[in-house]
């Protein structure tokens, strides 16, 4: 059997160079993939693209001219040189320029470009939905293998040597093979029997011939005793859940915050996309009061209005209600807002939340947008808004609610990584 590798080499170089490159220098590509994201647009984080390490990191053993030494050799076509005569060092050592960068440090850079797959890879590598529980697994389309017993025939990778070894063995139990030790035995003894009693001998050779003409007729292992692990393809149980992004549109959201939320929304969505294959989202949109939507309508769509935050969650409950049993499902809440509510809203929305949200989800992120303005003056702290206030008080009672800010495009990643990476809900407890 020949296998071929016909996959193309990205650039004309070799794809095995390349995965060994990324295989060593992976920490560094990753700092790098993490650093350019937060310099792109929403269309380019998807694509590949290049990437900036250090070339300090990439750095190989190589070899290099010696800087002096005694030489006791004349090169042939030499015409300047006899043997014995002293050759000067070169100016300057041998070694590199001696001019340093302006400012007395500086590195090298190494540009590495990534594909697509390896970009995500790479920037998603360690986040997940925390506290995902298997509830109620389902059949899903993420299919799996399972052992289907054992076959004469398969691939030499599947071969189960334990059972081919019992195998022959019983074979040769049944069949009486003779053993290696009995014919030492036999020989032992003829050795002895040629000095004192020939006869006896030639009986004791021709008992040793039919021992191994029988042993030859009996292999060790025939191919009737070989057998391989069998496979069949089978549905794999997972786990199922649902993502609630509820975002705030009201006209105290400015197009800038706006712009801040559908990017973590965005970004949120990528990930799901990406590293779950059975999650369902759910986006509802909400301003006095709340729908649900779909993707296209809840990233596009302007809307403008008063802020009534309990709708949102009542929103909620009643799709869930509809859809998705808290028993079968694991449940995931994602909200964005100005932090701005009704007053008079604020005490409906923190019993809708410990009473009935946190009870049926297992996370609960909430990302605060703000402008890059809002830090206010030097030694004034910054206002606390309403829904700040509020969930500050019921995360000390639940840790499964977690609470970011962010002001400026360039913090959404970091923000993201630090509300789903792994252990999130663990190290809040």
């Amino acid at each position: 059997m020949q296998i071929v590798d016909r996959r193309l080499n990205p650039g004309g170089k070799s794809l095995a160079n390349r995965q060994r490159f990324l295989r060593r220098a992976k920490d560094m590509v990753r700092d790098a993939v993490r650093n350019s994201a937060g310099e792109r647009s929403l269309k380019d984080i998807e694509r590949g693209g290049e990437v900036t390490i250090p070339a300090s990191g990439v750095k190989e053993p190589h070899f290099r001219r010696a800087g002096g030494g005694f030489r006791e050799h004349v090169l042939p076509g030499n015409k300047e040189y006899l043997e014995g005569d002293t050759i000067p060092r070169p100016p300057g050592g041998g070694g590199g320029g001696s001019e340093g960068s302006p400012d007395g440090e500086g590195e090298d850079a190494f540009r590495f470009a990534l594909t697509q797959e390896e970009f995500l890879d790479l920037f998603l590598e360690d986040l997940e939905l925390p506290e995902l529980a298997k509830k109620r697994v389902v059949e899903g389309d993420a299919s799996g293998v399972r052992r289907a017993g054992f076959a004469t025939q398969g691939s030499p990778s599947n071969l189960a040597l334990g059972r081919t070894m019992r195998n022959a063995l019983s074979r040769r139990l049944a069949l009486r093979r003779p053993k290696p030790d009995e014919v030492e035995e036999l020989e032992e003894a003829l050795r002895v029997a040629e000095a004192a009693d020939p006869a006896e001998a030639e009986l004791l050779r021709g008992r040793i011939a039919r021992l191994k003409a029988r042993a030859t007729r009996i292999p060790y292992i025939d191919p009737i005793d070989v057998r391989y692990r069998q496979f069949e393809p089978a549905p794999k149980p997972i786990a199922r859940a649902v993502m609630f992004c509820l975002m705030d549109v009201s006209g105290s959201m400015t197009e800038g915050m706006k712009d801040l939320a559908k990017r973590f929304y965005l970004l949120l969505h990528l990930f799901l996309k990406r590293r779950y294959k059975h999650v369902d989202v759910v986006f509802i949109r909400h301003t006095h009061e709340a729908k649900e939507v779909d993707e296209e309508t809840f990233f596009r769509s302007p809307e403008t209005g008063g802020t009534i935050v309990s709708t949102a969650f009542e929103e909620m409950l009643k799709v869930v209600e509809a859809r998705y049993s808290p028993a079968d499902w694991n449940i995931y809440v994602a909200q964005a807002s100005d932090g701005d509510n009704t007053t008079a809203d604020n005490e409906r929305t923190a019993q809708l939340v410990m009473e009935r949200i946190v009870p049926v989800c297992q996370y609960f992120a909430y990302l605060e947008v703000g402008r890059e303005d809002d830090g206010g003056p030097i030694g004034f702290m910054p206002r606390e808004t309403e829904l700040w206030r509020t969930y500050g008080r019921l995360r000390i009672e639940e840790p499964r609610i977690a609470m970011r800010k962010v002001r400026h495009r360039k913090d959404i990643y970091p923000v993201f990584r630090d509300l789903f990476r792994k252990g999130a809900v663990e190290g809040a407890k």
